[in-house]
């Protein structure tokens, strides 16, 4: 999967950002891709919540774009540990819990 990385964290869990496309019926835009953050104690654990979750082809190759800070920060903050948002570069979009993106609701502004 093109464009993902990950950053370990001091206290040894790891962010893994990845870009996914966006699933059929799901809250993004048909055909878009969403920039998904996940917080797991290491990366094959963040690779298998998502996979938990339905989306089995998920794989991370390479450290191409690793999260920045303010993405860390918006995933530590979140009580699942698991954010999307369908545009990445737009900062006035907020970062969404990732049931919203998988049960087709549209996403709160």
């Amino acid at each position: 999967m093109a464009g993902g990385g990950f950053c370990k964290l001091p206290g040894g869990s790891v962010v893994v950002a990845l870009y996914l496309p966006g699933p059929p019926g799901g809250a993004a835009a048909p055909g878009s891709r969403v920039r998904v953050l996940v917080h797991a104690a290491n990366r094959a654990r963040a690779l298998t919540r998502l996979r938990n979750l339905g989306l089995r082809a998920v794989y991370l190759r390479g450290n191409t774009e690793p999260p920045t800070p303010d993405e860390i920060t918006a995933v530590l903050h979140h009580p699942d540990g698991l954010v999307w948002r369908a545009a990445p570069d737009d900062d006035t979009e907020s970062w969404h819990g990732i049931r919203m993106l998988l049960r087709g609701g549209a996403p709160a502004a």
